[in-house]
């Protein structure tokens, strides 16, 4: 078997791998990075990549008014009695530092949101902004041949494989038709990216997730850290003193023993891909198959067992083990369906949901997360499928699209010819093709427009937060989240339950170590992204907190295996 020796061993390769490997260099340590999937960037490279850091360099440089002790209060709202007080201060103290870090040392910058307003942004130390911040866009070209090796961003939120930025970007793609501006925009925007798929076969404007972890790998290549791709690991190597010591990772070349001498990262990714722990942790999926996630296909739970196999434990008690997020499941043309999630048009005027009651069950401009959690508990209570469907007019449906369906000029008529668009001349034949009680829709939608063409939702409060707002339209008076649904034909789109990202994960404390079953650390045994319990206590508090705490906690991992304290 073929040795290798370095200081810190990283397995995965998203964001809180990535990160672990940069800072450790920067450290000076070696490091390699082994990833069991052909490329690299995980989910974060799929991912709108926005990262939730209070406090954060790009906020205080706008002005935004911000504190620990604000942000500390609103976690521990969110958290509840799973309030982790010793992570949760290690992350609010080490993410303004890794975030200043990055931008000073790496390739990383970042973007504020500044209207990125937390998802509970009214309750105690909840903000309206400030505390999201994405990946400034990259251009592929800087990685070289690397290039080749960066997981493409999910075909399903890319437009003909071009990615496309949120905020004003976004509302630029909205308003096409009805802005020469934005016209122009879009139309240079497209021009690039058909140079691009022309002279690279892949998109070099980077953005969101792939942003990221193109920032991420050019810093890693940039300090000489090794990402082997293809190279899963096998097991932990564990010394009589109970240290990790390394792993046996396979290649293309055979098996390789490495010897980590400061510490072994896990990153792999959480198991969203693993039906055997879904089917234990996820009420909706309880053979484990009912359930669809945009995550990688490499995604099983593979950090979670081997840390299991040398004594770790999972911590499986959060309410939700999951950050949860209606999909809807457009056919691809090679017959497999494809994953779309949710994230903007749930705020759009104009768009409600119901279950197959034909009953609305939730504002759905709230967040995805509890979107999900309101339309499980409306179904179990209906004893019925756990799924709900989009409801939209025809002009809503031109104006903002729905779901996978694109905005017009984009043809739509396909998606009803896949199957994926549910169509009807009237509210009561589309509750037909969609199984829906079609007397409670057309009740449910007389009484939704008595309201909504003063702008009103008394019912669920749609528009009533500054999250809701922000993803609404800022040009639909008076209320940028609430239209009638009034002329046909009509059109929905079927949801359900998927996830963008595991909560339960490795319990480990504020250095990042990660403990035994008796709550001591395994020294030289660390995890950071989804492999790691989050701290949010199975609750989402705002834009990127996944993202937030890997980069951090990845930022924590190495700071603590180089021996520093800060």
């Amino acid at each position: 078997m073929k040795n290798h020796v370095c200081d810190v061993l990283v397995v995965g390769s998203g964001a809180g791998g990535l990160s672990s490997a940069v800072s450790a260099a920067h450290r000076n340590l070696d490091v390699l990075v082994v990833e069991k999937e052909p490329v690299f960037g995980g989910t974060t490279a799929r991912s709108g990549g926005w990262m939730w850091i209070p406090c954060n360099a790009p906020g205080k440089r706008a002005g935004v008014d911000d504190s620990p002790e604000k942000a500390r209060q609103y976690l521990q709202h969110e958290a509840g009695e799973h309030f982790d007080a010793r992570r949760v201060d290690a992350f609010l103290e080490a993410g303004p530092k890794a975030v200043e870090f990055f931008e000073e040392k790496t390739s990383l910058q970042f973007d504020l949101g500044p209207t990125f307003a937390d998802y509970h942004p009214d309750a105690p130390g909840g903000m309206d902004g400030g505390r999201s911040i994405v990946a400034r866009p990259f251009d592929g070209r800087e990685l070289k041949g690397e290039i080749k090796r960066l997981r493409p961003p999910l075909a399903e939120i890319t437009f003909l494989g071009m990615m496309i930025g949120s905020g004003k970007e976004l509302l630029h793609f909205f308003n096409v038709t009805r802005s020469p501006i934005s016209a122009f925009y879009v139309a240079k925007l497209f021009l690039k990216f058909l140079r691009d798929m022309a002279s690279h076969g892949r998109p070099m404007r980077l953005m969101n997730g792939n942003a990221l972890v193109a920032r991420l790998a050019k810093s890693c290549f940039d300090k000489n850290v090794p990402i082997w791709t293809r190279a899963p690991v096998r097991e932990l190597i564990r010394e009589a003193d109970g240290r990790v010591t390394g792993a046996i990772v396979d290649t293309a070349e055979g098996p390789v023993n490495i010897t980590a001498r400061r510490g072994v990262v896990l990153a792999a990714g959480g198991f969203p891909q693993d039906p055997v722990r879904r089917k234990a942790l996820f009420p909706h999926a309880p053979n484990g198959y009912e359930h669809a996630s945009p995550a990688p296909p490499g995604n099983t739970g593979d950090g979670l067992r081997l840390g299991e196999a040398i004594g770790a434990t999972v911590d499986d008690t959060l309410p939700n083990s999951a950050a949860w997020v209606p999909v809807s499941r457009p056919p691809r043309p090679d017959g497999t369906l494809g994953t779309f999630p949710h994230f903007v048009d749930r705020s759009k005027p104009g768009v409600i949901a119901v279950t197959r009651s034909g009953k609305r069950f939730v504002n759905e401009a709230n967040s995805y997360h509890d979107f999900c959690q309101a339309m499980v508990k409306t179904c179990n209570e209906e004893q019925g499928e756990i799924c709900a469907f989009f409801i939209a007019d025809h002009k809503t449906l031109r104006k903002y699209g729905l779901g996978y369906v694109k905005p017009s000029p984009v043809p739509y008529r396909s998606h009803i010819r896949s199957g994926y668009l549910y169509e009807g001349a009237t509210l009561a034949e589309l509750a037909g093709k969609i199984g829906a009680d079609s007397a409670q829709l057309e009740r449910t939608v007389a009484n939704f427009n008595e309201h909504a063409r003063n702008g009103d939702d008394p019912e669920f409060h749609k528009g009533s937060t500054s999250y809701n707002r922000s993803l609404g339209d800022p040009d639909h008076k008076p209320n940028p989240c609430v239209a009638p649904v009034e002329r046909g034909p009509f059109y929905a789109v079927k949801l359900v339950v998927g996830d963008l990202g595991t909560f339960a994960g490795l319990r480990s404390d504020e250095n990042a170590r990660v403990l035994d079953e008796a709550g001591k650390p395994i020294p030289g045994l660390y995890a950071a992204g989804n492999d790691a319990a989050s701290i949010m206590g199975g609750n989402y508090p705002g834009g990127g907190i996944t993202l937030g705490p890997a980069v951090t906690f990845g930022y924590i991992a190495a700071r603590h295996m180089s021996g520093a304290n800060s």
